[in-house]
């Protein structure tokens, strides 16, 4: 029966959910002692800002690869190597002693946040297609709280600790933490049920495409992720000085020859495949996987760009203090523990398309309306208009995920870094927009991509919900009873 094959897949989603959480809390343990750091290292604000690049910039290319390693040795392994390894830097991070040594333990730390898209191929393979979608709602909405957790707990940590290296000991004790966690997810979890065997695409390297037509497309939405890579190089030597003209040179060369190097190895995992001709039940269509990462671009990309400029907005726009304008702007993010379920339990109920089409349009309306908001505006419907607009952010992302297990089984973890990657494209895309333009204007602006991508949702085909035969090869599996249950003990 199916209740007793996924027997134990909400402890599974525990564990999964608290190591997607714990990697927030390190990615983002830098945060709430910004002002401390500035203050112990001498900082500038250009070097403030280049921090703030260095813990982002090789997440992009981060959830690319780790999705590929997912695939290829499971996520239980790749889960557990990547909070032990990535504990390192965090050490080095607490017991820096120069800007240096802080920039290059930031940007190996980055990588963490990559994790996330471990976790969407595990929770896929322990829950029925029908119920994913709010599991994998339960995994991104609670796990993203771990930003807001640790700009909550950590400054109260390094009160307790005292002294002037009191945020060395906290952010430490972070990195202590996912270490052991590290080695508590590898011996509990386990990648699949009992009695299934975890499906694996062919060759590794690249994602399995079925077309020529889509081996261009994936070629083209492969550009965006060195072309960031390129721009955060830029902004690193010609407005923030970090870097020298040559150093620049050198690593625009080195995208160069990435790009062409991968854009080899989509050829030479797919030609084969392309030229013999794609069994009837492993076709999909690249088009879904771009439309997905277009959404997401405009839903995970928006609200890291406004989570990042919110406070500074209610700050000038009602005249407020530091301290009010961040816990309204917090707001928008605290959202996330109701909102990005609610988006996946929305997608298992009435389907992922109509979902998706729905919280896009709702996602515009929203933009637009906070555009409106001006000073002469009483404060509490400024503060609705927020919220209602972040549901609609968050149930995007929920209801983007609860369709990308669902795309290709076996390359479920490239197509999930694929399109996480994506959101943090669209996060630096807007917060560029932002550095040019007014708030009203910026706002406008996110909300035009979301039409945009609201018209594109109509191309995306409703996805099948395969069988257990179909998600995975079982060795011996009961046959299926139809349900509506929701899912089990939530």
């Amino acid at each position: 029966m199916e209740k007793n094959m996924y027997k134990g897949n909400v402890k599974i989603l525990g564990f999964t959910t608290l190591a997607f959480f714990l990697t927030f809390v390190v990615w983002f343990n830098m945060a709430p002692f910004m002002t401390t750091l500035k203050r112990t290292f001498d900082l500038s604000n250009d070097q403030v800002a280049m921090l703030a690049v260095a813990n982002v910039a090789l997440t992009i290319p981060a959830r690319v690869l780790i999705g590929i390693l997912v695939d290829r040795f499971g996520p239980r392994k790749v889960y557990a190597g990547l909070l032990i390894l990535l504990s390192i830097p965090c050490f080095t991070f607490a017991l820096s002693n120069s800007f240096m040594q802080l920039m290059i333990s930031r940007m190996f730390l980055a990588i963490i946040g990559a994790g996330f898209v471990v976790g969407i191929r595990l929770v896929s393979e322990w829950f029925p297609s029908r119920q994913v979608g709010l599991a994998e709602g339960i995994y991104g909405g609670w796990g993203n709280f771990g930003s807001a957790a640790a700009a909550m707990t950590l400054p109260t940590l390094a009160l307790i600790f005292g002294g002037d290296n009191a945020w060395r000991y906290a952010i430490g004790l972070t990195g202590l933490i996912v270490l052991v966690y590290g080695f508590i997810f590898m011996r509990l979890v386990k990648d699949t049920p009992e009695g299934v065997t975890y499906k694996k695409p062919k060759k590794s390297g690249a994602l399995e495409i079925c077309s020529y037509r889509d081996l261009i497309g994936l070629i083209v939405m492969t550009l965006p992720v060195y072309g960031i890579l390129a721009f955060l190089t830029y902004r690193l030597s010609h407005q923030l000085n970090f870097i020298s003209s040559g150093v620049a040179t050198t690593v625009y060369l080195f995208l160069g020859l990435l790009l062409i190097y991968n854009v080899y190895k989509i050829w030479d995992v797919n030609k084969d495949r392309l030229k013999q001709g794609v069994p009837e039940n492993e076709k999909y269509n690249f088009k879904q996987v771009a439309i997905l990462q277009f959404a997401y671009f405009c839903t995970f990309g928006s609200e890291l760009a406004v989570v990042s400029v919110l406070p500074q907005f209610y700050e000038e726009t009602f005249t407020l203090g530091i301290a009010q304008a961040g816990l309204i702007a917090g707001s928008f993010a605290f959202m996330n523990l109701v909102s990005r379920p609610g988006g996946g339990w929305l997608s298992d109920r009435f389907g992922r398309k109509k979902t998706l089409i729905l919280l896009m349009a709702g996602l515009a309306i929203g933009y637009i309306a906070m555009s409106l908001i001006g000073s002469t505006w009483p404060i509490w419907l400024a503060i609705i208009i927020t919220m209602s607009c972040s549901f609609f952010v968050q149930a995007g992302e929920g209801a983007v995920y609860a369709m990308v297990p669902l795309v290709n089984k076996s390359s479920t973890g490239q197509i999930s870094g694929m399109v996480g990657a994506f959101g943090n494209i669209g996060a630096t895309v807007f917060l560029t927009i932002f550095s040019f333009v007014s708030p009203t204007i910026f706002f406008i602006c996110i909300s035009c991509a979301a039409v945009v991508c609201f018209v594109c949702t109509f191309f995306l085909k409703e996805p099948e919900s395969p069988s257990i035969q179909k998600a995975a090869t079982v060795k011996r599996v009961a046959p299926l009873k139809s349900s509506s249950a929701t899912l089990q003990k939530f």
